[in-house]
């Protein structure tokens, strides 16, 4: 009974993984969702998450100013650890022209605990929050893909989504950025 709970776990989890960690089709993109958010229209409402150094962080801190990049990843899904990298170069190149990456972690309390020694490992100078109670995740994410991602312009309206993610997507994700910062593609 026991071997039969277990491998009915194991394969559950290999099969969400397989739904939610999984690369998207190329050219995976969708128009902003409809938000239970103020203004509506794909707005978004204000959250406040911890880093993985405890501080806390307000998306109403960057909305407005910046361009803001959402991430949602876990530290069980490959294909994030991969973007996260790729999140940093986008990060270096374009920070000082106003993009904010605030990278959020879906990871549950069994794993919450490998994102901050991932995070240091990697030296990732971006935010990295964790969603401990999963409500930013349930309003921007309820589909919890993984990875993630969603571009707020200056507007204060999501502009771009995407979901997976397999080498080359980071020319998309850049491209994105550079048309929510009003800048000419490189």
């Amino acid at each position: 009974m026991r071997i039969r709970a277990a491998f009915a776990a194991v394969s559950l989890g290999l099969a969400l993984c397989a739904a939610s960690c999984g690369a998207a089709p190329q050219g995976a993109q969708t128009t902003p969702p409809t938000l239970p958010a103020a203004g509506g229209g794909g707005s978004v409402s204000d959250f406040t998450l911890d880093d993985v150094d405890g501080q806390a962080h307000s998306l109403s801190d960057y909305l407005g100013k910046n361009v803001i990049l959402v991430s949602f990843w876990a530290t069980w899904c490959e294909p994030c650890k991969k973007e996260m990298d790729q999140l940093q170069a986008l990060f270096d190149a374009h920070k000082d022209k106003g993009l904010v990456i605030l990278s959020i972690s879906m990871d549950e309390p069994e794993t919450q605990g490998d994102a901050r020694p991932f995070v240091k490992q990697r030296g990732f100078t971006f935010p990295v929050l964790l969603d401990t109670e999963t409500l930013v995740t349930n309003q921007l994410n309820p589909r919890r893909s993984a990875p993630f991602s969603l571009i707020i312009g200056r507007d204060q309206k999501i502009t771009w989504e995407h979901e997976g993610y397999v080498p080359g997507d980071e020319k998309k994700v850049e491209a994105a950025v550079l048309a929510a910062l009003g800048l000419a593609p490189q």
